[in-house]
């Protein structure tokens, strides 16, 4: 493990000691050419559960986590969470996460269902169909909406606002049979606008990045979690979890 890292994984658990680990994941599978950061190949994501069993501790969808977490009983929980719908999530990580009988929570773009991720640059990366999603949810997974079009939040217009969170919701209704519960913002950029938009539009939770203080239910922070991190780092990040929640007396892992 570099110090560089070391040092990260520390900062982050003192930001959020108070918080449960949500782990943030994009795509799981093979590129030649990933200048985002975001892929974790198969074999190297099933290390990193593998190393969560190994610990005791399981999975879960963000859903089962918030919930937990309000009857007093998240201990031994672990969130894992999926951006942006690439079909390689379905292909590749449902399986490892349903042999260690974990679950995760897939955030869907309503409005580039069956497309490609056109906002990144040089890397068009297939999303997930309606038969892929169906599949994810069919399996007791939770779908979330990461908005319409992967859109930042902070600051923008009220009706795009309403755009990428209310109908967006609506959207993934009329397909899953019921509404999501929860919300992902793209890039993690949201405002007290957009917070407010989305309890306003009926969701329970949100989540967003890593952050220095905590919002609440509507801005929950997560960890990115990339091809870097071996067992090793993940063992040294609930360490780090463990050590500061256990200093400040709250929701111990």
């Amino acid at each position: 493990m570099t110090e560089a890292l070391t040092q990260d994984l520390v900062a982050a658990g003192r930001r959020t000691a108070h918080l449960p680990l949500i782990m943030m994941y994009h795509s799981v599978g093979v590129r030649s050419h990933d200048p985002n950061n975001l892929v974790v190949t198969p074999d190297r994501f099933e290390e990193q559960m593998a190393a969560l069993k190994r610990r005791g501790l399981r999975g879960v969808s963000v859903a089962e986590l918030v919930a937990a977490r309000a009857a007093g009983s998240a201990r031994g929980l672990v969130g894992l969470t999926f951006d942006d719908g690439y079909t390689d999530v379905v292909e590749n990580a449902l399986p490892i996460l349903q042999s260690f009988g974990f679950s995760g929570t897939f955030y869907i773009l309503a409005g580039r269902i069956g497309g490609a991720n056109e906002w990144d640059e040089g890397t068009p990366w297939p999303l997930v169909d309606e038969a892929g999603i169906r599949r994810w949810a069919d399996a007791g997974f939770e779908v979330g909406s990461h908005g319409m079009m992967h859109v930042a939040l902070a600051g923008v217009e009220p009706d795009v606002l309403r755009r990428e969170v209310a109908d967006s919701r609506e959207k993934l209704a009329g397909l899953l049979g019921k509404p999501p519960s929860g919300y992902c913002y793209a890039y993690g950029s949201m405002d007290a606008a957009a917070r407010s938009a989305v309890a306003e539009a009926g969701y329970d939770h949100a989540t967003a990045v890593i952050s220095r203080v905590s919002l609440g239910p509507y801005a929950l922070p997560r960890i990115w979690i990339g091809q870097v991190h071996t067992s090793k780092h993940i063992l040294k990040m609930l360490y780090t979890y463990r050590l500061h929640r256990r200093i400040s007396g709250r929701h111990a892992l």
